[in-house]
């Protein structure tokens, strides 16, 4: 598969880093031709409420997730993004069963795994690998980066004497950057990046074919973002990795993603190719995300037009009936603004879906 490299500029305080990321050439129609890796379908996952202390009864539900259909193909990242609280941790956690899904299905490698438990789960598991928004909370203080490293070898049973063990911890410590010496290390002794590292390298030991990404920079300095970036770009080329790449940052996501879904109050809003999403964006939610990523060109930056939704983003405990976005939406058709319309996605080019009842909005 052939590659091309996009240099771009972060903004980092007064100043911007350069940095440079590769893309596959795939185009879209070649990747939607192949079999998903992973297929998850109208997946709800749903928290109760409850009231009083000796007999408790439920009196409603967090909808964080509500009735989202996604695929990843091999070799490919699909980026989430969206508002906090719009439910996309959630689907992170849902796919390695950290949290379970209240309807739907998640297909890894044409299997449902929905309802895997006990050695059926732990194989699973191994297929995947997730990598944590906070790259200190992540890891256990009490264990040293060599047994943070190697705790999945042994869980999965993946090495047979202690000197293979040693040899693959060091390996994979090599990998991520980082000298084998430091395996004998603390979380306290590394730095925020050397911790995601770390993060890194473990969920890569068992070798999955699918990794969760969930904000894996946003607690890092600006530098060491684009140092993570072009590891984690690195690790996919090298071994055909798939990736679900969580995040708040556009311009991150933009230059690491071959398509983008975008998540509104627990539902898929628009999902599309990246150039479609941000060359070409239907939906109002989407434009207004996009026009507040900052630009590289100071005179651009003060000229463009920063598009403000009105109000903040519904309860997920109550949310508005028909579109959830309809209380925002700057220009509702009268029948979404009575809430007439059930929201469901609609194809309008090629690859490129938005929900139907925002195809006429403003």
């Amino acid at each position: 598969m052939l590659g091309t490299q996009t240099s771009w500029q972060k903004p980092a305080g007064n100043n911007y880093v350069t940095i440079t990321t590769a893309h596959s050439t795939t185009d879209e129609t070649d990747s939607n031709s192949q079999s998903p890796l992973l297929d998850i379908r109208d997946l709800k996952v749903h928290f109760p409420v409850t009231e009083g202390f000796i007999i408790q009864r439920q009196v409603g539900v967090i909808k964080a997730v509500d009735g989202v259909n996604l695929s990843v193909n091999p070799g490919e990242t699909l980026g989430l993004v969206g508002e906090s609280g719009s439910g996309k941790t959630t689907i992170g956690r849902a796919i390695l069963k950290l949290e379970n899904a209240t309807e739907g299905q998640i297909l890894l490698n044409g299997e449902d795994i929905t309802k895997s438990t006990g050695n059926r789960l732990r194989d699973v598991r191994r297929q995947l690998g997730m990598v944590f928004q906070d790259p200190f909370g992540s890891l256990n203080p009490r264990m040293s980066a060599g047994n943070l490293v190697g705790e999945p070898l042994k869980i999965h049973g993946l090495t047979t004497t202690k000197s293979e063990y040693k040899r693959r911890v060091a390996e994979l410590l090599k990998i991520v950057g980082l000298n084998s010496m430091m395996a004998g290390r603390y979380p306290h002794e590394f730095s925020g990046g050397q911790r995601q590292r770390i993060g890194v390298a473990r969920a890569l030991a068992a070798k999955p074919d699918v990794m969760v990404l969930d904000e894996p920079v946003s607690a890092l300095d600006v530098s060491i973002q684009a140092q993570v970036i072009n590891l984690i770009k690195d690790l996919q080329t090298e071994f055909g990795l798939a990736y679900i790449f969580i995040a708040h940052d556009l311009s991150v996501v933009r230059n690491i993603s071959d398509r983008v879904a975008v998540m509104y109050l627990g539902k898929i809003v628009e999902i599309g190719s990246r150039d479609d999403i941000y060359n070409h964006p239907k939906h109002a939610y989407t434009r207004a995300l996009l026009s507040a990523v900052p630009t590289a060109n100071p005179d651009l930056e003060r000229s463009r037009e920063r598009i403000v939704l009105e109000g903040d983003i519904p309860s997920p405990l109550n949310p508005p009936s028909g579109c959830v976005f309809r209380p925002r939406c700057p220009k509702p058709t009268e029948d979404c603004r009575d809430g007439k319309i059930e929201m469901g996605l609609i194809e309008i080019n090629p690859g490129h879906f938005v929900d139907k009842c925002c195809v006429n909005c403003g």
